[in-house]
């Protein structure tokens, strides 16, 4: 079996960027997210989010592809959370997300950054934050626009 060392930070927002993830709906979801991760093999090492839009840093084994474990995760959780009727309105994922690979000597700063979505979004939108990894790590995703809903 190979040995693969891929990590990915994954983010997504709510469809239409509406505010449902608040306090203890964010707190349901990411304890659902954790254990959905454990059942299909997907190795969930940090997750947080703010009210529109959710952070997960994985890591992926050799037999898995960013777009299988995206679409299992968001599919899954918008299905939970209706089945359940947490939202009052109809929930769903907004059809985009932005993903990145993170060298080994990254992970721990990504997993503070990830922690601390509460606190960060107190001086940044979800616009700028997404503009900001961009720059980051020199990743050009023309086209890609975080506010837009692709539905």
């Amino acid at each position: 079996m190979p040995y693969i060392n891929s990590w990915i930070h994954l983010v997504w927002s709510t469809k239409n960027r509406l505010p449902f993830l608040k306090d203890e709906m964010l707190r349901k979801l990411i304890f659902h997210m954790k254990n959905y991760g454990k059942i299909k093999g997907i190795h969930i090492d940090h997750i947080d989010g703010h009210i529109d839009h959710i952070h997960i840093l994985i890591s992926m084994k050799a037999n898995q592809s960013i777009a299988e474990i995206v679409q299992k995760i968001k599919g899954e959780s918008s299905y939970w959370i209706n089945k359940n009727d947490l939202t009052e309105i109809k929930f769903g994922w907004q059809s985009e997300y932005y993903a990145a690979s993170l060298s080994s000597a990254n992970i721990q700063g990504m997993r503070e950054y990830i922690k601390n979505q509460q606190k960060h979004h107190k001086d940044k939108s979800y616009d700028e934050e997404i503009e900001e990894l961009q720059k980051e790590i020199n990743f050009n995703c023309t086209g890609f626009k975080p506010s837009a809903d692709f539905n």
